[in-house]
């Protein structure tokens, strides 16, 4: 009789317990909150709860943003997918956005702000473009574009000023990359000028070293 190997159970095994996404299942950890109402019509509001890091017995939990819903909705999935992508490269649980809170990791909480902060108040077609340059980011950057911009202006109430208002013109107005090309001089001959360049020396030239 041939045993069946137990690789479901291997597969199964993470690093270590996690709820929502990727907050450890530790004492008052770190970590933000998603609140997603269940009425369609209402903000998706993105708390930070200190936890153990705050002064004192009781955790201090910061509001950050009050996102509108239609906003909200075109950057749910992709946030999803990378962030699932992050925890699966870790090998933690993935998750998905519930109605109700949703236990967000304290690094990627902070990434998620500074996308909510670049798009609240971005029409809904320019949403997509700094979704993009977002995702062009690297977490670091994102981490630091946090900090920045928290430390003057990450409360609901701030919107629209300094850090966070940059944020929208960084990520959400950026023209289209776009190809110039080099207008012509009036010199006539081009295969002078070739000849010109070819004689500069590289500014990369070893014998420059």
């Amino acid at each position: 009789m041939v045993q069946k190997s137990n690789k479901t159970g291997a597969a199964k095994t993470k690093a270590h317990p996690t709820v929502g996404f990727g907050v450890p299942v530790t004492t008052a950890p770190h970590h933000f909150i998603v609140s997603i109402p269940r009425g369609t019509r209402q903000p998706v509001r993105i708390t930070e709860d200190l936890g153990m890091h705050a002064q004192g017995e009781d955790s201090q939990v910061l509001d950050r943003i009050f996102l509108h819903r239609p906003t909200w909705t075109e950057i749910a999935n992709p946030v999803k997918r990378l962030f699932n992508q992050r925890l699966k490269a870790h090998n933690l649980a993935i998750s998905q956005w519930k109605a109700g809170e949703n236990p967000v990791d304290r690094l990627l909480g902070k990434e998620l702000c500074v996308l909510a902060w670049a798009v609240e108040d971005l029409p809904l077609e320019k949403v997509g473009a700094a979704l993009r340059n977002w995702l062009a980011l690297r977490p670091e950057e994102r981490w630091w574009l946090f900090g920045m911009t928290a430390a003057a202006a990450g409360a609901p109430e701030d919107k629209g000023r300094g850090w966070r208002a940059a944020l929208g013109y960084a990520l959400g107005d950026t023209p289209e990359k776009t190809i110039r090309k080099p207008r012509r001089t009036g010199n006539g001959n081009t295969k002078k000028n070739k000849d010109r360049g070819a004689s500069q020396l590289s500014l990369f030239d070893p014998d420059l070293e």
